[in-house]
């Protein structure tokens, strides 16, 4: 696939559009005003490889709080502000990396103003964030509902009041949750910007729902070489959103450290418990760097073939496995101690 260039900007010490990496990104849902409680889940988030986290700032506490936050963590931090400058200024004045607002909704041209400068002063960018649910009234009634050109034209409206401030750190997101729709408004505006573009399907679901909906929407999109960065939006845990998130980049190729898991279906030949196999070792996996492809086969029609292409497997039979390293079988195992035997052998690679 070829991906498109974009205008590059830097958030804290992570790159953002031209050649840089897609980013992963999560945002925090603990209260912003309990620093421990949140400082503790973004250190969480960083272990399973969360490069830049968005805090809520509903008020002056809370941009108060980031000041403290933003020394215990390692990774750039997102202040998301709605409507209130003052909000913006502070957490510009406490640190942050970048700020999340729509410049129409924080107030009046002098407003905008003060919270622009104080950005450029500082280095730090702005993303601007469409979401279907919040478009305006006037969008809305010209359109009748949401679609792409309403959501396309809304961001266009912040983006121009940024530029005519001569502001052009800029990030866009165009989240929707209508899959299609979400498609549909990010190919529309990468065809009218230059600006990076934060990907995502807002309000996705729950886990299983929304991995599907935002592997769609966000896939999609990567694989014709739009988006600079992303966020999976999971009504779960905000580590799932960010694992979900790099397996997404993992299966296009974006990321290439880390384990490429395989397994089979299962059907009527599989003789061992190959779905708890599959799962335990998946969990044991999921924090290992290696950038190696593991299999985990259930029979003999397809598992030895898959095994061999694999740095390391296993094929099942009768209750037994054989553990395959680099195409050659090494030893056969018990399925009992199959995954014990598996990970000793994965430790040595």
């Amino acid at each position: 696939m070829i991906r498109k260039i974009t205008r590059k900007i830097k958030v804290g010490n992570i790159y953002i559009g031209g050649d840089s990496k897609i980013s992963v990104q999560s945002m925090t849902n603990t209260d912003t005003r309990d620093v421990d409680a949140t400082v503790s889940q973004i250190l969480k988030l960083e272990k399973v490889g969360c490069d830049i986290i968005r805090c809520a700032v509903p008020d002056i506490v809370a941009a108060e709080a980031l000041k403290n936050i933003i020394k215990q963590i390692h990774i750039p931090l997102v202040a998301d502000i709605h409507f209130d400058y003052k909000l913006a200024l502070k957490s510009i004045e406490n640190g942050v990396d970048a700020l999340r607002i729509n410049p129409g909704n924080i107030g009046n041209l002098d407003r905008i103003k003060m919270v622009v400068e104080a950005a450029q002063n500082k280095g730090i960018p702005i993303r601007i964030g469409v979401n279907s649910g919040s478009l305006e009234k006037d969008i809305l009634e010209k359109y009748t509902k949401v679609c792409p050109e309403a959501l396309v034209e809304s961001a266009l409206k912040h983006v121009r009041i940024l530029e005519s401030l001569n502001f052009y750190d800029i990030c866009i997101s165009i989240k929707s949750s209508d899959v299609m729709d979400m498609i549909d408004s990010y190919r529309l505006i990468s065809k009218k910007v230059n600006y990076p573009l934060h990907l995502g399907v807002t309000e996705a679901g729950t886990l299983w729902s929304g991995t599907i909906k935002s592997s769609i929407g966000i896939g999609s999109l990567l694989s014709e070489g739009i988006g600079d960065t992303i966020r999976v939006s999971l009504t779960e845990d905000v580590l799932d959103e960010v694992m979900v998130g790099r397996e997404i980049l993992k299966s296009l190729g974006y990321i290439k450290e880390g384990i490429k898991f395989i397994s089979c279906p299962t059907c009527g030949r599989t003789q061992i418990n190959l779905i708890k196999i599959a799962k335990e070792v998946e969990k044991r996996l999921a924090k290992c760097k290696k950038n190696i492809k593991v299999a985990i086969m259930g029979c003999v029609v397809n598992g030895p073939g898959e095994a061999r292409e694999a740095d390391i497997g296993i094929a099942g039979g009768n209750g037994v496995g054989l553990i395959f390293k680099k195409g050659e079988v090494i030893k056969k195992v018990k399925e009992e101690n199959l995954v014990e035997e598996l990970m000793k052998e994965i430790e040595k690679l």
